[in-house]
């Protein structure tokens, strides 16, 4: 199996560096911007709020009118406070009838509690997720609007996965809901050959580093990720060298044996004084990065 996998990759990346000089720009920037300001329009999207329902049924009706098919996972999970969170994957299939296929994913909640912001009066307001979220689903639904326009060379789909940010990352509670869910609950048919993560990618200062869990489980999709990038013009915002091991949505991907990596800017703001804050706000981000990390998730599928 891994024979094979590693034969595909080398086989479509090499199809893939034939054609690249001849592509033109797929990826929207403007329309991908307009979509971290929609989110951002409905509120925090914070599990069991209107403005959590509101998102997700967005997503949904998006992807319905670009997707060849639509799933949602539906799943209640116990919070240590006792509130049962009220969650939803949802997944846009394109091609559905391939057996070869590529995961792509990225969060779409929010974080409840801003407990990184440096006023503590601050820290139990909520973030308002224009990097940390809405970008990365921006980039989700910029691809799907690319797929609907032409059809990518085998099957992908795009998994926006609930629960990712809601409670304590450092002792490993109540967060990563979705990812750990979808990986318990793979749908049927054959595992993705690799997965790729978005997070926190619409930064104005954008630098994504290589994540080292990434490296170390899946060092083939990142070559090929980095790779593309740098094929597109893109190599000094996508830098080749691992910077920080992160837990992050990939994570449960891998130990379901998924060949899953994470695309992430973290270094949002000096410092990453921005991030789990009440300033990850729109003026933070811009169209541009959002171009830039979309223009490669595009070109995976091709």
């Amino acid at each position: 199996m891994k024979a094979c996998l590693y034969g595909w990759l080398l086989l479509v990346a090499a199809s893939g560096c034939k054609a690249q000089g001849e592509r033109t720009r797929e990826f929207n920037g403007d329309s991908a911007l307009a979509y971290v300001k929609t989110q951002l329009a409905f509120g925090p999207r914070i599990p069991n709020t209107e403005g959590h329902g509101k998102t997700g049924d967005w997503i949904i009706a998006r992807l319905r009118t670009r997707a060849d098919s639509v799933e949602v996972q539906a799943f209640t999970h116990v919070a240590l406070t006792g509130e049962a969170l009220k969650l939803r994957n949802i997944i846009g299939r394109f091609r559905p009838d391939q057996t070869d296929r590529i995961l792509m994913l990225a969060h779409w909640d929010t974080r409840p509690k801003a407990d990184h912001s440096a006023n503590v009066g601050d820290q139990q307001r909520p973030v308002p997720g224009a990097n940390d979220g809405a970008s990365g689903v921006a980039v989700l639904l910029g691809v799907a609007d690319a797929l609907k326009r032409q059809p990518p060379a085998f099957g992908v789909d795009l998994l926006f996965v609930d629960g990712e940010d809601y409670g304590d990352f450092s002792a490993d509670k109540d967060v990563l809901l979705g990812s750990r869910y979808y990986a318990e609950h793979l749908p049927a048919g054959p595992k993705p050959l690799f997965a790729v993560l978005f997070d926190m990618v619409g930064d104005a200062d954008l630098t994504i580093y290589q994540e080292s869990n990434s490296v170390a489980n899946a060092p083939e999709v990142v070559e090929r990720v980095w790779t593309r990038a740098e094929e597109l013009g893109f190599g000094r915002y996508f830098r080749p060298s691992a910077v920080y091991a992160l837990t992050d949505d990939h994570v449960p991907l891998q130990k379901a044996g998924i060949r899953a990596i994470d695309v992430i800017d973290f270094e949002y703001g000096p410092d990453n004084r921005y991030w789990h804050t009440v300033e990850d706000t729109e003026d933070k981000i811009s169209a541009k990065s959002l171009a830039i990390v979309g223009e490669v998730a595009v070109s995976l599928t091709r």
